[in-house]
Order: C-alpha cells, then structure tokens, then sequence
C-alpha cells in the first residue's frame, strides 16, 4: 500500500467514470456494485455489463435508485437488494467484478474486514474488486467535517484494505491516487447529498448550514453553470487470487 502522497498538488485530475473504465473489464460482466447507494455509478456501469447488482442497506437510497433507473432508461439490466456489505446475499463466485464505491468507510469499523472478506467471497477467481475512497482532506471534506468528522472511519477503511492486500486471497494489482472533479448544481443539491447519504446527519447540517453554505461558495469553482470542486481519492484494484 502507498504512503500518503507529499506533494497533494501533483495528483492527477481525473473524471471517476474514466477510472471505472480504465480498470474495470465490464463487457459481459456479472458486476456487483456494493454500497450503491442511489445508483449513480450502478447506471454507469450498466452501459456496459451484462448486469449489475446493487447492494445498499438504505431502503430510502434504493428507492430513489429506482426512480433514477425509469426516468434515466438505464440501458442495462440492474437489480437492487438491500443488504449490508458485511452480510451479501450472493452466491459464491458468481461475480465476474465487484465495485465498492466511496463506500467502504460508510461500513461500521467493526465489519469492514468482514465487509472485504464478502467481497472476495462472490467473485469468481481472477476477478477484480474496484475501491475508491475520498481521502480526508479538500473543501468537500472540511465542509463536512463539523457535520460529521470521518478522519478516522477513512483511515480504518484504508487500514482494512491493507491487511485484504497482505493475505494470501488478494493480490494487489493497483493502488494511485487522483483528484476527481464532482459537480454540484447548487448549494441545495450539496447538503441533499450529504443527507441522502446517511439521514441522521439532518440535524447536524440545520446547525452548520450557514457556515457551510459559506465556505460552499467561497471555495467552489463556478463553471457551466454549475459549482465545481477537486475531491482527493484513492483508487485500490484488489484481485482475486485464481489458486485458492
């Protein structure tokens, strides 16, 4: 696993569907998408694979993933299923690739090794695990970061991705990191996100929603439209050893 990178400056901006892309052979691919969430990456996914499963343990998130499929015609099949990451309701090796998607730090401490071990156990030999994950640092962090502080649920996230890498099981194939560019329509459409993501955080975002909204505009790039900002990420691509 790689220190954490000097020189922040240096990391390469990159569109998270190019990245998905790059590392993930989905043509006719099983694809098990796990921390799902409102389906915004099942979708993109779906262009491409033979199908997509999407995991997440928010019935409310799921919904609205459903809703997004209808009104955006997904071109490709997706089935959602609630269910934590920890506990998959998949059968073993039945998945030619799995993604987990700013989600593994969204797992509870306590179940992300178990979380990974699932993982390992859906995918067929020789398949890949795609993880991205936001690094604790940047504007959308600090943003956040009164809100609830996830310094420490993302460096026990990439702690268990590090012992996966060392046991037998896994091969590390690629480890990097980049700066995605993510798009906000509007402020609103910012703490809806951060809402949508875990519910409980409503009443901590009504006591910070002015200070966040301040630090929102000031620190945001205004293009087509639109507010910009560069969230640090860490992509780890894990596969699945084939002599097991």
């Amino acid at each position: 696993m790689i220190a954490d990178t000097a020189d922040h400056a240096k990391r390469p901006r990159r569109k998270h569907t190019a990245v998905l892309r790059e590392w993930l052979p989905l043509a006719g691919a099983r694809v098990a998408d796990i921390g799902c969430g409102q389906g915004g990456v099942a979708r993109i996914l779906a262009r491409e694979a033979a199908s997509v499963i999407g995991i997440d343990p928010q019935h409310a998130a799921l919904l609205h993933a459903r809703e997004a499929d209808d009104k955006a015609e997904a071109s490709g099949p997706i089935h959602y299923i609630a269910a934590g990451g920890e506990t998959l309701p998949l059968a073993n090796a039945s998945m030619d690739t799995a993604v987990c998607f700013n989600a593994l730090h969204h797992v509870p401490v306590e179940h992300q090794d178990a979380a990974l071990a699932e993982a390992w156990r859906i995918l067929r030999p020789g398949a890949r695990l795609l993880v991205v994950e936001p690094i604790a640092e940047g504007p959308v962090f600090e943003m956040v970061q009164p809100v609830e502080d996830e310094t420490e649920v993302r460096a026990a996230a990439y702690a268990a991705l590090g012992r996966a890498a060392a046991q037998t099981g896994w091969h590390l194939m690629h480890e990097s990191e980049y700066a995605a560019p993510v798009r906000y329509a509007s402020f609103q459409a910012f703490r809806d996100n951060i809402v949508a993501v875990d519910p409980a955080r409503e009443p901590a975002v009504e006591r910070h929603e002015a200070a966040m909204r301040a630090r929102f505009e000031a620190s945001a790039r205004q293009a087509d439209g639109a507010f910009w900002f560069d969230q640090p990420c860490r992509l780890t691509v894990l596969v699945k050893a084939s002599d097991d």
